[in-house]
């Protein structure tokens, strides 16, 4: 597979991954924090980091209205839900035994 044929399908892989987060706005950020250790904000930083190392100035929240598809205060307002206690004693378990979102 040549270069640039590997770059479009990770893109398309990536476009996938977002429109999949998106159908399933009902898994909460700190539900993907405590399975995988990587959330919906990672995901922004990262997308930041990215355009960053190709000499495109991006603030955060331009990266996060890229993953969320809206500004991520609407998101946040429109479809997250509070954290449960249960959720929550998971996570700290989870950002003991890992170290939490990269």
């Amino acid at each position: 597979m040549d270069k640039q044929t590997e770059i479009e399908i990770q893109a398309a892989t990536f476009r996938r991954l977002l429109k999949h987060l998106d159908d399933n706005k009902d898994v909460q950020n700190i539900d993907l924090m405590i399975l995988a250790d990587f959330c919906r904000n990672c995901l922004g930083k990262w997308y930041k980091a990215a355009a960053e190392e190709k000499g495109i100035d991006i603030d955060y929240e331009q990266a996060r209205e890229k993953i969320y598809g809206i500004p991520y205060a609407q998101w946040k307002e429109q479809y997250q839900a509070k954290a449960t206690p249960e959720q929550l004693a998971a996570f700290d378990a989870r950002q003991a035994q890992k170290g939490g979102c990269s």
